[in-house]
């Protein structure tokens, strides 16, 4: 799911400092999400949802593995 966020940042040009900053989500958070150690919760997924401009549905929808 991180790897959504990463394609997310780098379209927009931000960095996951400013992500932190916007957002209030903690680095360390972001750092968990990004080396597996946890996944967002629902109300995590709602401020990213609003800060990009997507859907919560953008990040719930993870490719199967027959199309990666």
């Amino acid at each position: 799911m991180y790897k959504k966020i990463a394609e997310l940042l780098q379209k927009e040009n931000k960095t996951a400092y400013q992500l932190s900053k916007d957002t209030g989500i903690a680095q360390s958070v972001l750092s968990d999400w990004k080396n597996g150690r946890s996944k967002p919760k629902v109300d995590k997924l709602k401020i990213l949802a609003d800060y990009f401009g997507v859907s919560i549905d953008y990040f719930l929808d993870e490719p199967t593995k027959d199309t990666q």
